[in-house]
């Protein structure tokens, strides 16, 4: 008896590669205001330059929108008045 020949099996075919992934662009967090930009020196005076919460107290500054200035300890929100 003869042996069969092995049926030659093609490889398979090579993957096409992918596409480099498309890089997102890294998310900004929210901006960072250190002491140092809160508070303003005027002689040997210390002013704040941020509005502080009237709920919460000196100490608590409220964050500046383009169209209030909001509190991030208590929610407290002012709106700016449009002109």
């Amino acid at each position: 008896m003869a042996a069969a020949p092995a049926a030659k099996t093609a490889a398979p075919a090579a993957k096409a590669a992918a596409p480099a992934a498309k890089k997102k662009d890294a998310k900004k967090g929210p901006k960072v205001i250190s002491k140092k930009d809160a508070y303003k020196l005027n002689g040997n005076k210390v002013e704040r330059v941020k509005p502080t919460c009237p709920k919460c107290g000196p100490g608590t500054f409220m964050a500046t929108h383009k169209d209030r200035v909001s509190c991030g300890k208590c929610g407290y929100t002012e709106f700016k008045k449009k002109e």
